[in-house]
C-alpha cells in the first residue's frame, strides 16, 4: 500500500491498523526525563499526606499538579 492509498483508506474510515508496525510506535511528546528537585520537609510531608488521602504515589500527585498549573499558564 502506498501513501496515497493509505491516506484514502484512512479518509474513508477503513481500518488501517494492519498496515502499521505498532512495535515501532513512539510518543515523543510524552517521553520522560528524570529531574531532581529539593523540597523542604514540610512540603514533602504535605504531598505525602495528600497522596495518601487520594491513594496515589507522591510522584503522581506532583505530576498532576504541575500539569494543571502549566495548563492554566498556557490557556
Amino acid at each position: 500500500m502506498n501513501v496515497n492509498e493509505f491516506d484514502e483508506a484512512f479518509d474513508n474510515g477503513e481500518s488501517i491498523i494492519e498496515q502499521l508496525d505498532i512495535r515501532k510506535l513512539t510518543r515523543p511528546a510524552l517521553s520522560q526525563r528524570r529531574v531532581n528537585v529539593d523540597l523542604p520537609q514540610w512540603m514533602i510531608q504535605s504531598l505525602d499526606e495528600e497522596a495518601s488521602r487520594i491513594g496515589v504515589p507522591r510522584q503522581s500527585i506532583i505530576k498532576v499538579w504541575l500539569a494543571e498549573r502549566l495548563k492554566q499558564i498556557h490557556a
